[in-house]
C-alpha cells in the first residue's frame, strides 16, 4: 500500500499535514506546489488499496481526479474548507468538509484529532488570516501573549512563502518546507531552531516594503484595488499584504492584481473581515476563479477583463 498526502503549499494546508503526521508518523509521496496550484489529484496515480489524504484544496476543482480514485478502488480521506459543489457519496470518500468563513482545513484536522497538536493549527490558523480564530484556538495552550505574537508571525511567512506563479518564486520549496518542519511537535522551537525562520523573515520584510510603497488604483472607504507588476516579489508579496490591509481596515474588500506575462493579472480578493462573504461567488464569476468565502482568487485574468473584475468587485461588497 502507497500513501499519498495531497497538499496545499500555504500554511494552512502544511500545517494540517503536520498535524496528521505528528499524530500518525508515515512515510508518504508528498504532493504540492504553490499556493494557487489546486488540480493536485490529477498528479496522483494511485492503485487500489492506496490511501490519499487530501488537505485544503477544492473539492471541486479536483472532482473528476477524485471520482478516478475512488472508482479505482483508492480510500481518500478529505479535508477542506473551500466551495466543495455536491460532495460526493462513495464509502471510499472521508469527508471533513466545512466552508465556515472563519475555519480553514488547521482547524478541521485539530477538531479530527481532538486538539492534540493544537499549537501547530493556531499557525495554520494565523496563516489563513483568521486572526481572531486563531486566538480562540490558542487561548487553551496558555501561551504568553508574547508567545501566540511568535506563532502568528509564523504563519503568516508560511503563507508567504506560498505566493508564487511557479515554484521558482518561492524561498522553499512547500514539500521542502514542511520537511523542515516535520521534526517539531513545538513550532515554538521550530522557531528558535531552524533557520529557515530567519531566511523567510528576511525575505518576508524586503518585499513588503516595496509592495506597501504600491499606490492603490482605485481606494475608498469600502473597496480598494491596487495592481502590482510582473515581479517575483510582487508574486510572493501581494496575497500576503491583502491578508495585512484587510485586518488593517475590516470594513473594506480589497483586490490585489498582480501582472503576469501575456496581458493579464493573478487576483487576491479579500472580503471585509467585518463580513467575511462573497468572495469565491465574485471569484468564480471568471475563468480560473474559485477559492473561499474571505479570500478568493482568480488565476489568470485577462486584462481585457479588468474594468468588467473592478464592476464586479465593487458590487460584490
Amino acid at each position: 500500500m502507497t500513501r499519498y498526502d495531497v497538499f496545499n503549499g500555504d500554511a494552512d494546508g502544511i500545517c494540517a499535514l503536520q498535524q496528521l503526521h505528528l499524530a500518525e508518523p508515515r512515510e508518504s509521496r508528498l504532493v504540492t506546489g504553490v499556493k494557487r496550484d489546486i488540480a493536485l489529484l490529477e498528479r496522483v496515480h494511485a492503485d487500489a488499496g492506496d490511501q490519499v489524504t487530501v488537505l485544503d484544496i477544492s473539492l471541486d476543482k479536483n472532482r473528476a481526479a477524485l471520482a478516478r480514485l475512488l472508482e479505482g478502488g483508492v480510500s481518500v480521506s478529505y479535508f477542506d474548507h473551500h466551495y466543495p459543489g455536491e460532495i460526493p457519496v462513495h464509502p471510499g470518500l472521508d469527508a471533513h468538509i466545512d466552508t465556515t468563513a472563519d475555519r480553514g482545513t488547521s482547524l478541521l484536522v485539530d477538531d479530527h484529532l481532538g486538539g492534540r497538536h493544537r499549537a501547530w493549527a493556531v499557525v495554520g490558523t494565523f496563516g489563513d488570516n483568521f486572526d481572531a480564530s486563531a486566538r480562540r484556538a490558542a487561548e487553551p495552550l496558555g501561551l504568553a501573549a508574547a508567545d501566540v505574537d511568535r506563532l502568528r508571525e509564523l504563519g503568516i511567512l508560511l503563507n508567504y512563502n506560498g505566493y508564487g506563479a511557479t515554484i521558482e518564486d518561492l524561498h522553499v520549496p512547500p514539500a521542502a518546507l514542511f520537511r523542515r518542519l516535520a521534526p517539531y511537535a513545538d513550532p515554538l522551537r521550530f522557531i528558535a531552531e531552524d533557520d529557515t525562520f530567519v531566511a523567510l523573515r528576511a525575505g518576508f520584510h524586503d518585499d513588503m516594503a516595496k509592495v506597501r510603497a504600491i499606490t492603490p488604483a482605485l481606494q475608498t472607504d469600502s473597496h480598494a484595488v491596487l495592481v502590482l507588476p510582473d515581479a517575483s516579489w510582487a508574486r510572493r508579496a501581494g496575497g500576503v499584504y491583502a491578508n495585512e490591509l484587510a485586518q488593517m481596515v475590516p470594513g473594506r474588500a480589497h483586490a490585489m492584481l498582480t501582472r503576469l506575462p501575456g496581458d493579464s493579472y493573478l487576483v487576491s480578493v479579500r472580503a471585509p473581515v467585518a463580513r467575511p462573504d462573497g468572495a469565491d461567488a465574485l471569484c468564480r464569476q471568471f475563468d480560473s476563479g474559485g477559492g473561499r468565502k474571505a479570500a478568493a482568487g482568480i488565476n489568470c485574468l485577462p486584462e481585457a477583463d479588468y474594468e468588467r473584475f473592478v464592476a464586479a468587485f465593487t458590487a460584490a461588497f
